[in-house]
């Protein structure tokens, strides 16, 4: 029986190779994703098994081994002529003690390598791989559905035969054997979902093999672990590292309290199974699952909306009364009877038109930094067509024509709203968000291509911001939408980072040019005000002065008039008058002597000195008053 159960291994290995090669030629042949990634497992499934075929060969020469030491020692009578070491006289158990000590760690820590470098790689695969159409998939599905037939009965005979005789070293080879059979099954049902318009199906598949991939190499590593930290028996069979617990459980699910039991059993070193606690649980498993489901169930009759939301109650599908529940706790029908939908209805939402922000995370003021024209803002800029009043210049080449009076603008605009009417929101249309971002983009299209562009990046943002936002609320009223547009920014748009330099250098030019002419305007302003000033005090003295001198020859008329009256009146009095009056104006500021008599023989200094100031010498002494 022993040879027949090392032949089976070799029988599992043969199969699962010329399985595995056929099925990949199949998925290769049909372009089949899952197909192709599915002969990862069968390669999994041949290492498994020429290692356990390989370990069968060991214990069966250490059985020969022992069967001849014994019938060696019954014939000499005892064991005395043997009393040679241990490593010497059962050379077969020493090799497969060996085996185990060494290779058996080393090939699942290998396996673990093979299984996590697949998982990547099949993924990365996968990113990069053209969804092509099925090629032959009828012929493919044969070719795999009869592969899975042959795993299927191989597996399953294993199996039995591993369970039936209590050869351990049979179940990595079955398990791997049933796994392949139901993963190649599975690829056949996907042939069928593609044919039948589902045509992502096969793609679905191969990234969930990818998941369930990895999902083998972390159990593996955590069996390796815990292999370190395993309390060691004497005498106890070990389990085999390579032997994976998740690829039995998903190839014999009905197993799952032997392969728990066998777990447990392993781990702790005594019998877990054989306590009452453990056999009550394997009774008690199915009413203790149903208990849970019922509280679960139940606890779906209940639910609280938050401060700040709504909620759709619908009933099989269909909204109950109003259909609007409001925040707080509430009663329902368990689910899938009543079912409740939540939605942000207070929150201002946002959704942008044109390109989004790469956002930064890490960095210290990134939010705070300024974002210039000729930096790109994202990876792909969304342009929008707008017009421009301005004359075009005349291209160079030969047709002579101007281009067309329009430009591009880069745009990020975001357009905030708030739902309203939350039945009209949901129910009206199958993805509202979606539409009224369409909505947006369409209007802010219409819009752009009559605006003029300077006007639209200067002082006509706001005007335009204010357009946009009825526009976009009529058309969402007139779509029964139930939003309501908060706010539209126009704030980030700019020509395309590719101009941009060349529109700011242009921009600045114009500016230059706006500022050369008012300043120009000023120093205009300025000296044909200061003119006229000049011009009006000029003709003003001039007035004045010729009214001074005619006043003055009008006086000097009245004044002779009046002398000539004065002299004729006394002539000699008038004259002596005149004299003195003369004298008193030109001797008013000059030096006077004085000379009392006229009979002395005096001689007079004159001091010709600069006269001192009076100021200088009229200066008060400060008295000193008594103490």
């Amino acid at each position: 029986m022993e040879r027949n159960i090392q032949k089976n291994g070799l029988v599992n290995l043969l199969v699962l190779v010329g399985v595995g090669a056929a099925a990949f030629a199949a998925a290769r042949y049909a372009n089949s994703l899952a197909g192709q990634a599915v002969t990862a497992f069968l390669g999994l499934g041949v290492l498994a098994a020429a290692v356990s075929w390989f370990q069968m060969g060991l214990e069966e020469r250490e059985r020969l081994e022992r069967l001849e030491f014994d019938e060696a020692t019954r014939g000499a009578g005892g064991a005395a002529l043997f009393q040679t070491q241990e490593s010497e006289t059962f050379p077969a158990r020493r090799s497969r003690e060996q085996f185990e000590k060494y290779f058996v760690p080393g090939f699942s820590l290998l396996l673990f390598g093979l299984q996590a470098a697949g998982a990547f790689w099949l993924w990365r695969w996968l990113d990069h791989a053209a969804l092509l159409p099925l090629n032959q998939p009828l012929v493919a599905g044969f070719c795999l559905a009869l592969g899975a037939l042959v795993l299927f009965i191989l597996g399953r005979y294993s199996a039995s035969l591993a369970r039936l005789e209590n050869v351990r070293l049979l179940t990595p080879g079955a398990s791997y054997l049933l796994l392949s059979a139901y993963l190649t099954g599975s690829v056949v049902v996907g042939f069928i979902a593609v044919e039948s318009g589902f045509p992502k199906i096969d793609f679905y598949f191969a990234r969930l093999i990818c998941a369930l991939l990895a999902l083998l190499a972390v159990e593996n590593i955590i069996t390796l672990v815990l292999e370190i930290y395993r309390p060691r028996v004497k005498g106890k069979v070990e389990r085999l590292l390579y032997e994976s617990r998740l690829v039995g459980l998903l190839s014999r699910p009905e197993g799952i309290f032997t392969t728990a039991a066998h777990a447990l059993d392993y781990q702790f070193g005594f019998k877990v199974s054989e306590t009452w606690f453990y056999k009550f649980l394997q009774k008690a498993f199915a009413w203790l699952v149903l208990a849970q489901l019922g509280i679960l169930l139940l606890s779906t009759c209940f639910v609280f909306i938050e401060v700040g939301e709504q909620a759709l109650l619908e009933r099989f599908g269909k909204p109950v009364g109003a259909g609007v529940i409001g925040p707080g706790p509430h009663l329902k029908f368990p689910w899938p009877m009543d079912k409740v939908y939540r939605f942000r209805t207070e929150e201002i939402q946002t959704f942008n038109i044109g390109h989004e922000h790469e956002e930064k995370h890490g960095e210290k003021g990134d939010h705070d930094r300024l974002t210039l024209w000729t930096v790109s803002h994202t990876k792909e800029e969304f342009l929008l067509l707008v017009a421009s009043r301005e004359p075009t210049a005349t291209s160079t080449n030969q047709t002579d024509k101007k281009s067309p009076p329009v430009n591009f603008l880069a745009s990020n605009i975001p357009v905030q709203y708030q739902v309203t009417n939350l039945v009209a929101w949901a129910y009206t249309h199958r993805n509202p968000a979606e539409l009224l971002k369409h909505i947006g983009t369409r209007e802010t299209v219409r819009y752009l291509v009559n605006a003029d562009v300077q006007d639209i990046t200067s002082t006509g943002r706001f005007k335009a911001s204010a357009e946009l936002r009825q526009r976009i609320q009529a058309r969402a009223d007139e779509l029964r939408l139930g939003v309501k547009i908060i706010f539209v920014g126009l704030q980030d748009i700019h020509p395309p980072v590719k101009v941009a330099a060349a529109y700011e250098a242009v921009v600045g030019a114009k500016l230059k040019r706006e500022a050369a002419l008012l300043a120009a305007e000023a120093y205009r302003a300025q000296t044909n005000a200061l003119a006229s000033a000049e011009a009006l005090r000029r003709t003003r003295e001039a007035e004045a002065e010729s009214q001074r001198v005619s006043v003055g020859a009008l006086a000097r008329v009245a004044l002779f008039t009046n002398q000539m009256t004065a002299y004729l009146a006394a002539p000699e009095v008038y004259a002596q008058r005149a004299y003195l009056q003369t004298l008193t104006r030109g001797g008013g500021g000059a030096r006077k002597y004085i000379l009392a008599t006229t009979n002395t023989q005096d001689v007079i200094q004159f001091n010709l000195e600069e006269k001192i100031r009076e100021d200088l010498l009229n200066i008060a002494i400060p008295t000193v008053k008594p103490k």
